[in-house]
């Protein structure tokens, strides 16, 4: 048995406490060691042995810590991920990774000269929803794909109280680089990089003066379309997943339960973690003659993002390929990088 990974989360607020902790504790091959808190100090209330830092700078003096878990603002991810790389440590960070190629490229060459690894924290791959999609995709029981789309939708009039998430001065800043990685890490996924992709932003809450509308166009080699947005403004949300192809249909609303059971306390241990409630079943519809059709609902496997962390154990302590590839996140910063209303 390999040792544990010595583990250092950046910031304890609501992602660290929800996405990260648990699952670090949770996980053998992980050891929750240190976090920062710059001013309110919570974590030792859930992980008493933990060590709390004042500073990242402290934190990245410990010579034990092995993987720093970059949790923080968007705009902070570039810089503090080439500090902790800089440091000796491994990084996983949260999306995007990068506001910029630019940026993406240099953390990857920093680590290759280091000998250390940049990992994605993508979570929304191991949601329940999406897993039952890929499996839907990858039985080809829809036959050749023609349209595709995907949705992450939300009813927020209100401006965000976090000003930095509203600046368009500040990097990744709107709606775009907010829940825009997750569902252009999906489609980028399934289906690779597009050959020409249309990007298009809009402003609608009042008083925004940051995208809270986004809309990709994904052209795919054999007439494949693959449309992917999100909305702060959409009051009755429409069905998250969507595909049409030439034997059948497949819908599915987005009904993964683990942030909810999480923010709730529950633990990713627990017997009923992850799965869906009823009611929340994909509907395929096949055409398997002309005339006839068979309607049936599936149910979605167990959200669990523990495999995420199972995926950065075997990429540090056995070189595994880790599954959000270095490529991935670059076509998804070019196409985050696409002025509006223009394409590649």
């Amino acid at each position: 048995m390999s040792s544990p990974i010595q583990t250092g989360l950046l910031a304890y607020g609501m992602s660290g406490r929800i996405f990260h902790a648990p699952f670090v504790q949770a996980h053998p091959g992980f050891q929750l060691r240190a976090v920062v808190e710059r001013s309110r100090k919570q974590a030792q209330q859930h992980y008493p042995t933990v060590t709390s830092y004042d500073s990242v700078a402290e934190l990245l003096a410990d010579p034990a810590l092995e993987l720093v878990i970059i949790n923080t603002p968007n705009d902070t991810h570039f810089a503090l991920a080439r500090q902790a790389l800089q440091a000796g440590k491994h990084v996983l960070i949260e999306k995007p990774v990068a506001t910029t190629v630019a940026e993406l490229d240099e953390l990857l060459a920093l680590a290759a000269a280091q000998n250390r690894h940049v990992l994605a924290y993508q979570n929304r791959r191991w949601d329940s929803d999406f897993q039952l999609v890929r499996q839907v995709v990858e039985s080809r029981q829809l036959g050749k794909l023609t349209e595709v789309h995907f949705r992450f939708d939300r009813y927020k009039t209100a401006l965000n109280t976090k000003t930095f998430k509203e600046d368009p001065a500040v990097p990744g800043s709107g709606l775009s680089f907010d829940l825009g990685p997750h569902v252009l890490d999906q489609a980028l996924s399934l289906f690779g990089r597009p050959e020409q992709t249309r990007f298009t932003r809009a402003r609608h809450r009042p008083g925004s003066r940051v995208d809270d509308y986004f809309h990709a166009h994904l052209q795919y080699p054999q007439g494949l379309n693959v449309f992917v947005a999100g909305s702060l403004l959409t009051a009755a949300p429409v069905p998250a997943y969507v595909l049409h192809g030439t034997l059948g249909s497949f819908q599915k609303s987005r009904a993964d339960v683990q942030e909810t059971q999480l923010d709730q306390g529950q633990l990713p241990t627990a017997a009923t973690y992850g799965h869906e409630p009823a009611g929340q079943e994909g509907t395929l519809t096949l055409v398997p003659a002309p005339g006839e059709t068979r309607v049936s609902h599936l149910t979605a496997p167990q959200g669990q993002y523990q495999g995420l962390f199972d995926a950065v154990h075997q990429t540090i302590r056995h070189g595994q390929p880790f599954p959000v590839r270095a490529e991935e996140l670059r076509w998804q910063l070019e196409i985050l990088q696409l002025p509006t209303h223009k394409q590649f």
